[in-house]
């Protein structure tokens, strides 16, 4: 029912936007400057024509997080999610580091491999200062970018580039604890039912994968996304920010700072919503994206 990679558990999945888009998943060995040996990376492909999407998922999670978003976009576009390197259920190689260098050369080789135009590059929290970065870095290869309650704005926690065994374990297993899991998603939601079952199995499933704990700590000791805010201004690509209204999250000040740094950028705000939009609010947020597109 499911490609192999994925894990045993996601037969228990019941939302049908789950299984369709876990049935879909492919994985395709990515030739990469960080090893010998072709990284294999899980993504999603829906779509035809337009200018194509290409959709980055946030910290500690997958591409399955657009299961609701990705089909909505790609009935107009050819729509990707990726999982980024480190995170989902890409291949994680020992001896590979997992900071955001490594993260965006691995997402060059897979544009480069995969797709070979501009794209319109989406990012949500993490994924949006992952879209960031590989936009200053790459600006040829993004036509437009779109930021969902994005990271991005802050420096992380000094203490968590000198976090150490067994201190590295103790914190990965917390983060695995389904009770603290259960915790930030329901904290990720303005509507808390949609925090159910389903949604919780969703964001856990790649924690069975080898070395998910980690490639997660070397993650966080390489010290994960800084603050862009001194290179914003330079962004030429055309950006529409999305933010949820009432993100518990990152709250709603970072979306007015992204909306002032970036020359040309548009804020639309999602009404009675949470940190994930493309969860929480899919048609509102695709409808924002696609009117967005067809005037850029």
């Amino acid at each position: 029912m499911f490609p192999t990679f994925i894990p045993a558990a996601a037969e228990r999945l019941s939302e049908e936007t789950s299984i369709a888009f876990l049935q879909q998943m492919q994985c395709e060995a990515i030739a990469t400057p960080l090893s010998t040996s072709p990284i294999p990376t899980t993504y999603v492909s829906q779509g035809n024509g337009g200018t194509p999407i290409l959709l980055l998922h946030g910290f500690d999670s997958s591409a399955i997080e657009f299961r609701r978003l990705l089909p909505l976009l790609a009935a107009e576009n050819e729509t990707r999610a990726v999982d980024l390197l480190g995170f989902g259920f890409t291949d994680r190689a020992v001896g590979i580091s997992f900071g955001t260098q490594a993260i965006k050369t691995h997402l060059y080789a897979f544009w480069e491999a995969l797709i070979q135009q501009p794209v319109i590059l989406v990012g949500a929290s993490m994924g949006g200062a992952t879209a960031i970065d590989f936009a200053l870095t790459y600006p040829e290869a993004v036509s437009a970018l779109i930021l969902i309650d994005s990271a991005g704005l802050t420096n992380p926690p000094l203490s968590s580039r000198f976090m150490f065994s067994p201190l590295d374990s103790f914190a990965t297993e917390f983060l695995r604890s389904p009770r603290v899991r259960q915790q930030i998603s329901r904290a990720a939601y303005y509507d808390k039912s949609l925090a159910s079952t389903d949604a919780q199995l969703c964001a856990a499933l790649h924690l069975e994968l080898p070395q998910w704990n980690r490639a997660i700590a070397a993650f966080t000791k390489s010290g994960g996304y800084g603050s862009f805010a001194a290179r914003l201004s330079t962004l030429q690509t055309p950006t529409l920010i999305i933010w949820g209204q009432n993100d518990q999250i990152l709250g709603t000040k970072a979306a007015q700072t992204f909306q002032q740094k970036i020359p040309n950028s548009t804020l639309v705000w999602i009404d009675r919503c949470g940190h994930v939009p493309h969860l929480e609010k899919p048609q509102e947020t695709a409808k924002a994206i696609l009117d967005w597109i067809a005037v850029e």
